[in-house]
């Protein structure tokens, strides 16, 4: 096998990028910098990229099966048209909380994380929006919302709480996870499992915040791969591009005193795998 290398896709000085979701009807890289209330794309083809800046701190943005978009924002979860028209789909302002990853299901639902600024355990949560709007929470106790994901066959879904230091599975019982229990656990110093993409021989890909790497691991949790990087922070991935084997990265620059010359910036790995098409959101 040949080494595996991230370039850079776009060189951009984002204080909190998150968020890689490849969206397969416009082939463009969807992603946000939380911090600076943006939302990017990039359209590898063309080189094009566009930028739009919402009113709120926004922790993920993903297509929507109509076109648009759907945002994860500080107060709640929203929606944008193709003409940009903003309205809520579920406002639920609470002080000291945002919206931080996002995750769309196969069948059209988001699945939307929250936490709290100051990080507290039990601060945030995950719910399940359906495209009406209706809203169940999944998990109530949750410190950092983050990667969310699920494997091929759709029986199983991954999750991660960053502060647990674990990447959980989940067995997916109608549209609920039931026995959450650990599937990977990172030993202390070695950075926090943050945002994951499974891929479509069911491995999932885990960047680490503050571990500088990307792990790929088997439906057995065993550790397959390790692609190290340029920056300390990477913070989420998606597979995207032609036939879906190209890895974009997400990466933050906040908290470091001296950020590499590429934090902040989307990286891609050429040809790292195949990924699964990716699904928008139904409402």
């Amino acid at each position: 096998m040949r080494a595996q290398v991230a370039e850079v896709a776009v060189r951009e000085w984002a204080s909190l990028g998150e968020g890689a979701t490849w969206d397969p009807a416009t082939g463009r890289l969807i992603w946000v910098d939380i911090l600076a209330c943006r939302v990017h794309t990039y359209d590898p083809a063309s080189g094009r990229r566009t930028v739009m800046t919402t009113e709120q701190h926004v922790g993920a943005a993903k297509p929507r099966a109509g076109g648009g978009l759907v945002v994860n924002l500080q107060e709640g979860v929203g929606l944008y048209d193709t003409d940009g028209v903003f309205s809520w789909l579920a406002r639920r302002p609470v002080p000291g909380r945002r919206g931080n990853d996002a995750a769309v299901a196969a069948d059209g639902a988001l699945w939307a994380g929250t936490m709290r600024y100051d990080e507290t355990a039990g601060g945030g949560s995950l719910s399940r929006f359906a495209p009406d709007g209706a809203a169940i929470e999944v998990f109530g106790d949750v410190a950092v919302s983050n990667g969310t994901g699920w494997s091929p066959d759709g029986l199983l879904m991954y999750y991660v709480d960053s502060p647990t230091r674990r990447v959980d599975v989940c067995r997916m019982s109608g549209e609920l996870p039931l026995d959450r229990r650990p599937f990977v656990t990172v030993e202390p110093g070695a950075g926090f499992p943050d945002g994951l993409t499974v891929d479509a021989e069911g491995c999932v890909w885990v960047t680490f915040w503050d571990g500088a790497r990307l792990c790929r691991y088997t439906p057995r949790g065993d550790l397959d791969r390790t692609l190290e990087l340029p920056v300390r922070r990477p913070t989420a991935c998606a597979f995207g591009g032609p036939g879906l084997r190209d890895l974009y990265i997400t990466t933050a620059r906040t908290g470091l005193s001296r950020p590499h010359p590429l934090s902040g910036s989307l990286l891609v790995v050429p040809d790292a795998g195949e990924g699964m098409p990716s699904a928008a959101f139904g409402g």
